[in-house]
């Protein structure tokens, strides 16, 4: 590779640098503020864990410094959760100047839908998927056994599904671009439609704990959310095709206007 071929892979590094850089100062920012109320917020973490487990029981910590690396943490996933716009925007910026003028302007929508619906899976996660798991699994205690759930295992399972909830409601904004970047159709969507079921359950199956109501309340808002999907690969395609009619409209008028010119030329 000689040095014209390093200078803009260089170049790309050098960018990404400094976005990684602004979001990670955003984060950092948030971190700072959110751990201010760090009891709080982990307060609400657990809400559904609480409300679901017999009176009087609580949350244990065996390690000493088990609650503070919790508020830590706790505060730590504020801040991304608070920079995620920035986040999205800065990821948007750094693929940005490989794509078309025209598709620059989905800028501002690809950063409201992506935050939207990752906000929106999570807060899906925590009202609706966490009270039905928690009642099902501390159903399981009885006299002679009695759940005792630590802080540490409790925080790793309820990020996971947070998380994971998060991110697979961001499938219709993938779909949107895959459409724009011709990798699927409307038609390929429908045509595999019963494989991505299928595929649904495996990947709630992976993400979910072991049991049936869970991996079933990620497995068919994805399957939902697939259907979404397809009509908005419908409406990225559609959007397509009027900006390459729009783009031959303005090539033959640019021709014409040329022709014209040379004609008028003595």
């Amino acid at each position: 590779m000689d040095s014209d071929d390093k200078q803009p892979f260089l170049g790309h590094l050098e960018e990404l640098r400094k976005r990684l850089v602004r979001c990670a100062i955003a984060v950092g920012v948030g971190f700072a503020i959110a751990y201010f109320f760090a009891e709080r917020l982990f307060q609400i973490l657990i809400a559904p864990l609480k409300a679901v487990m017999p009176e009087g029981d609580q949350l244990i910590f065996t390690n000493l410094p088990e609650m503070f690396f919790a508020y830590l943490k706790v505060a730590f996933i504020t801040g991304i959760l608070a920079a995620a716009p920035l986040i999205f925007y800065e990821l948007w910026m750094f693929v940005a100047p490989g794509l078309y003028r025209k598709e620059k302007r989905y800028a501002i929508p690809f950063v409201t839908a992506s935050t939207i619906l990752f906000v929106g899976g999570a807060l899906f996660g925590y009202f609706v998927v966490f009270p039905f798991g928690f009642k099902f699994f501390i159903g399981f205690s009885n006299e002679y056994v009695k759940a005792l759930p630590s802080v540490k295992q409790y925080f790793s399972f309820a990020l996971k599904l947070l998380f994971a909830f998060g991110l697979v409601f961001e499938l219709p904004v993938v779909i949107f671009f895959l459409t724009k970047m011709r990798i699927v159709t409307p038609e390929l969507l429908r045509k595999k439609r019963k494989y991505a079921m299928l595929l649904t359950f495996v990947l709630a199956a992976i993400l979910t704990p072991p049991d049936v109501i869970t991996q079933c309340m990620m497995a068919g808002p994805l399957i939902i959310l697939y259907e979404i999907g397809i009509l908005v690969s419908l409406l990225a395609r559609k959007k397509k095709e009027e900006e390459e009619e729009a783009k031959e409209v303005d090539e033959e008028t640019e021709e014409t206007e040329d022709k014209m010119v040379e004609d008028e030329t003595p």
